[in-house]
This record gives structure tokens, C-alpha cells and sequence, in this order.
């Protein structure tokens, strides 16, 4: 490893250590809300260490709590991380030519945050070589995927340890608040919000909750509708047929 790509991985490492502050609590009570659905100790880890995504993770487990069909909690995770794919296709120009193995780590460690801040890295580091813009990506998984795994077994360990009576039914729709009140900063993303939650109300008594996972393709369909409204109506906009004409 040369120094410049040391360097790159460093500054990874750096720019990615705040988080730390964010995902352990988060790991720490997926740790707790496991053990109290059922899931031993190991069972949470290998939760976490299969899947690696928060959002989809507290979903799946909801969904096996409330006795949903396996294939239903699968479904429904998938299209939690459907962004994914946006994530990759957005990273693809820029380490899209790395070797096959490399590129399963990657997809492997592709989380919010790490998508986050190389996708700002490269556009800033135009002249990045390819090893560098890996050791960046990995220098800023380094601080963060790992404590999702620790922390998650010390979530584990804490809920065997609580008492039966010590309920804890509160934590998962806290949890859903708390992740999905920060990222309500728009117009589409209020559609989004409101069309969900009305329509997961209305379909609730659909079997196999099913009305969950048509509840959020209802709203990511009226936040694209409302995001294309907003562009429309924005100054400066110029329809399709009178730029054809110019």
C-alpha cells in the first residue's frame, strides 16, 4: 500500500468516525428488540451480519414478530432497500473497473453512510486512482460496520439479561420515528410520509400485512408524483416540447 492510498484510506477512517456515534445506539437497541422477539444472541448477530442495513433489518423483525410469512419479510425488506441499487449505479462509474472480489466487499459494506461520503470523496478527488477511491470507501466502513456487529451482540446480551416484565413493544415504533422524522426535509418526502402512513391504516386488515408493503410502493409513488410536480412548477423550468422547439 503506497502512502497516497494510505492516505486516502486514513481520510476514510476520519470522515466516517462520526457515525460511530449514530449506529452503535442503533445496533445496540436492534441488539435489545431482537432478544425480545425471540432471537438468541446469535441469532441477532447473524441477523445483522447477513443483512447489514438498520431500516430493513427492524422491518424484517417486525414483520416475524407479528407472525408475517417469511417470504412477506423478505419482500418488504427488499423494497426498504431498493436505494441500493440506486447507490450502486451512482458508484458504478467510479469502481466499476475494480476486480470482481473487491467489488462483492463493496457491495457487501454499501450502506447509507459509506455511499454517503464517496460519493462526495470522488467527485471532490477527481484524479483518485482506483486503490485510492477503495481504501477511501473501506477507510469509512472501518469505524462503522464493525460496531454494528459488537454492538448489536451487546444489545443482545443486555435484552437476554432484562427481565419478562420489562417490556419493551415501545422501542420498534420509537425506532421507526426516530429514523424517519430526520429525513422528512421536503414536499415529496411529507407526500411520501403521509400517503404511507394513511394507507397502511386503511389496508391494515389485509392478511399476511401485506398492507404494510403496499403502503410504501403507495408512497414512494406519490413522493415520485410530488417531486415531479415540484419540478414542473419550479422558476426557470422549460417544458420538454419547447426545448424540442428551441
Amino acid at each position: 500500500m503506497t502512502t497516497t492510498v494510505k492516505s486516502a484510506y486514513w481520510k476514510g477512517v476520519r470522515e466516517g468516525a462520526p457515525f460511530f456515534f449514530i449506529v452503535s445506539p442503533f445496533a445496540l437497541l436492534f441488539g435489545v428488540v431482537a432478544t425480545e422477539a425471540g432471537l438468541n444472541i446469535l441469532e441477532a448477530l447473524a441477523f445483522s451480519v447477513a443483512v447489514i442495513a438498520g431500516a430493513a433489518q427492524f422491518t424484517a423483525l417486525q414483520l416475524l414478530q407479528d407472525d408475517a410469512p417469511a417470504i412477506i419479510a423478505l419482500v418488504s425488506a427488499l423494497a426498504v432497500n431498493l436505494r441500493m441499487a440506486m447507490y450502486s449505479a451512482t458508484l458504478t462509474p467510479h469502481l466499476g473497473a475494480a476486480p470482481m472480489w473487491k467489488r462483492v466487499f463493496v457491495a457487501y459494506f454499501l450502506v447509507d453512510q459509506s455511499f454517503a461520503l464517496s460519493v462526495g470523496a470522488y467527485e471532490k478527488h477527481r484524479d483518485w486512482s482506483m486503490s485510492q477511491k477503495l481504501a477511501y470507501f473501506f477507510g469509512v466502513v472501518t469505524p462503522i460496520c464493525p460496531f454494528w456487529y459488537v454492538f448489536t451482540v451487546v444489545g443482545a446480551m443486555i435484552g437476554e439479561a432484562m427481565p419478562a416484565s420489562l417490556g419493551l413493544d415501545f422501542a420498534m415504533p420509537i425506532t421507526f420515528i426516530a429514523m424517519v422524522a430526520p429525513m422528512l426535509r421536503s414536499l415529496p418526502h411529507l407526500a411520501a410520509c403521509f400517503v404511507a402512513v394513511t394507507a397502511s391504516l386503511l389496508l391494515v386488515s389485509l392478511p399476511l400485512n401485506l398492507g404494510l408493503l403496499a403502503a410504501g410502493l403507495l408512497g414512494m409513488m406519490a413522493g415520485a408524483a410530488v417531486e415531479q410536480w415540484v419540478a414542473r412548477v419550479k422558476p426557470g423550468h422549460v417544458p420538454q416540447a419547447k426545448e424540442a422547439e428551441a
